[in-house]
Formats: C-alpha cells, sequence, structure tokens
C-alpha cells in the first residue's frame, strides 16, 4: 500500500511539473495576450445647481471611461487642423470659460469667421449645436470645426484618421475606446469628442447655493435682481432664459446685426421658417462674466452694454421677435439685474480638470505635455 501510494504521489507530481512547464519537445514559451473587448462605464459627478435627470446621452454612444479619455486627448490636439497650429482648445479655452474673449476666433492661416465661438460647458443637456442649430448632435457639431475652411480647415475626415493612425498613441487609446478593432473613424472621432464635451459641466454658482438655502450666497443687489428678472413687468428674461440652464434652447432675432446691408440671417439659413431671419440660439447665462464678448457676433463687451440693450427694446427691425420690447428700468435696477447675472457664475468642472498635467500654450493652443 505505501508503494502504491509512494508511485501515485511521483506520478501526481510528475504531471503538475509538466502542465506548469509545457515540457513537449516542441512547445514554445507561450505568451497570452488579451485584447479588451468592453470599456469602463464613466460615472458624471453634476455639480450644484444642474439637473442629472435633463443630461441627454446617446444610446449609441454611452460615456465610458476610455472614450472620454480619447476625446480629451482629441479636444487639445492640434493635429485636428490641417497645419497642426490649432486644436479645439485655440477657440474654446479652459481658463476662459471654455468660450474665447477674442470677437471672431482665429482659424489656420490667421482666417476669421463672422460669429463668436459658442461655449462648450453643459452641452450635455442640449440636441442641436452652433448659434444657429445646424448641427443635429453634438457628435455632428464634433466634426464641423475640422472640416470648416477657416477653422480647421481639413480637406476631408479619412485625410485626418490617417494622421492619426500613423501614431501608435492613438492607435492604442482608439483600441481601448472602441473595442477589439479600435478602428479611427468620423464615427469614432467624432463619439470620443462628443462624450468628453460631455463631462464639461458648469454650476455650483452663488445663485445655486441661495437656492439651496444659503441666504447669504447672493448679495442683497444680485438678489433684487433676481426679482427684476423674474418679474415679467420688468426684466421678464425668464421667457428665454428658462430653467437650471437659463436656455430655452430656441431661436430669436434680437435686432444683432440687422443694421448691416447684408445681416447674418442666422436660424433662417438652416430652416426656411418666415421670423427666423436673424433668429439665434438662446445662449446660457452660466458663467456670463467668463465669457465675454456677447451675441453671436461678439458686438456687445460688457454686461452693461448687453443688459442695456435689453432695457431699450433691442434693436428694430422687420423680423424682431415680439418678446423683445423696452424694460423702462431705472439705472439702479439695471446695475440690480448684472450683480445678479454675475451671481450665476460658479464653476467648472472636467474630466482631467484634476490632473495636476500642465499645458503649454503656443498661439493659444493648449498640449498636454506628454503627448
Amino acid at each position: 500500500m505505501s508503494f502504491d501510494l509512494s508511485i501515485k504521489r511521483y506520478c501526481g507530481l510528475l504531471m503538475t511539473a509538466l502542465i506548469l512547464t509545457d515540457c513537449s519537445p516542441t512547445s514554445e514559451v507561450r505568451e497570452l495576450t488579451t485584447t479588451p473587448t468592453t470599456s469602463a462605464p464613466y460615472q458624471l459627478d453634476f455639480p450644484l445647481g444642474l439637473d442629472e435627470g435633463s443630461a441627454i446621452i446617446p444610446e449609441n454612444n454611452p460615456l465610458t471611461e476610455e472614450k472620454i479619455e480619447l476625446g480629451k486627448q482629441l479636444y487639445f490636439e492640434t493635429k485636428l487642423s490641417i497645419d497642426e497650429s490649432i486644436s479645439c482648445a485655440s477657440c474654446h479655452i479652459p481658463e476662459k470659460g471654455f468660450a474665447d474673449p477674442e470677437q471672431f476666433s482665429t482659424g489656420v492661416g490667421q482666417k476669421k469667421g463672422s460669429r463668436q465661438a459658442p461655449i462648450v460647458f453643459n452641452r450635455i443637456f442640449t440636441l442641436r449645436q452652433f448659434w444657429d442649430g445646424r448641427a443635429a448632435t453634438l457628435e455632428e457639431q464634433a466634426l464641423g470645426p475640422v472640416q470648416n475652411p477657416i477653422e480647421m480647415a481639413m480637406p476631408d475626415i479619412e485625410t485626418l484618421a490617417k494622421r492619426l493612425e500613423s501614431d501608435a498613441n492613438y492607435v492604442s487609446l482608439f483600441k481601448g475606446a472602441f473595442p477589439p478593432e479600435g478602428s479611427i473613424t468620423a464615427d469614432h472621432i467624432a463619439k470620443s469628442i462628443a462624450s468628453f464635451e460631455r463631462t464639461i459641466l458648469a454650476g455650483n454658482s452663488p445663485f445655486d447655493r441661495f437656492k439651496a438655502g444659503d441666504t447669504n450666497a447672493m448679495s442683497a443687489a444680485a438678489q433684487r435682481g433676481y426679482e427684476i428678472f423674474k418679474n415679467e413687468k420688468k426684466g421678464n428674461c425668464e421667457t428665454c432664459h428658462v430653467g437650471f440652464n437659463f436656455s430655452d434652447e430656441n431661436y430669436y432675432n434680437l435686432g444683432i446685426g440687422m443694421k448691416s446691408n447684408k445681416p447674418d440671417l442666422g436660424r433662417y439659413t438652416i430652416q426656411k421658417l418666415e421670423g427666423y431671419q436673424g433668429a439665434f440660439k438662446t445662449p446660457t447665462l452660466r458663467q456670463i462674466t467668463e465669457t465675454a464678448p456677447y451675441m453671436h457676433d461678439g458686438s456687445q463687451k460688457t454686461l452693461k452694454e448687453v443688459v442695456s440693450f435689453y432695457n431699450k427694446g433691442g434693436h428694430s427691425n422687420k423680423w424682431l421677435n415680439s418678446k423683445i420690447k423696452p424694460l423702462n428700468l431705472d439705472k439702479n435696477e439695471e446695475q440690480d439685474l448684472i450683480e445678479f447675472l454675475k451671481a450665476l457664475s460658479g464653476e467648472i468642472t472636467w474630466h482631467g480638470k484634476e490632473q495636476k498635467t500642465k499645458m503649454i500654450s503656443k498661439r493659444n493652443s493648449y498640449i498636454p505635455l506628454g503627448k
């Protein structure tokens, strides 16, 4: 019995050794390789004042860690422009409230457009993008500037895809974001950038803290301004700047630029409906102290100019929206309203903000170190 037991133990040990070392004469050392088949879901942290339930995240583009990280890299990537001189962050500058302090942004070859760069934060709450709403989704918007001849001026997305394919870092990032193949396509580029942009959120303003119960969060002047803002017989601002994001996402003619010999017809160029001539989307008022100049053409430099403009009833023209009327506010009321608007600026958060990655600034273009 003891001899048989010893034999069994010996055979067992021998089999274990063969399994562990794979001792067949023709065997080679085997390398275990794994290709990711799924991506990690991403949980957004919404600042105070924002309505998480109003977030718009397409079913075909769920938020994932890998996709957002890729989108962030692309957002700051100058390779998206034909001469590799500018990135998305060149015109939508994080340090400037994801806006551009210039009236018109500068594209490749020092070209300039005729509209002020729209803000990027809180786009997760909207569908149509741009001042005229020409892009139906944030994904569609992401590719627009890349191919615009006065912005990034890439001839087509295929050219950009080939450029990115030559970069081993991007090959790896796309495989992680879109497993297992990770193809670099227009669809994947758009989804990545849009995913990152959905993480850019503005909230936790003095107004939000005031609404949450902190009665000292807003000054007495700002509180008076809030009453003017809401009052239908005073500011009546909530008729357009409504809800937690202070925008109804609709289009109105305020009279801006309508005195020109060839005015910008805005939404009318996209949707040929009478009354949309010279109409532009209602922008959010959040972070308004950081996003000057104002209006679609950047023609108004200060909040004082903006409030004065509305107080006078806009600029009269054939298509002036019926909601735009003289407010008849006195100077003190104007100033109180301005103080309330200032209270709408809080903090902007986005994926990667807390990372201690320094930025290199080159002609207003931002590139993460180590790329």
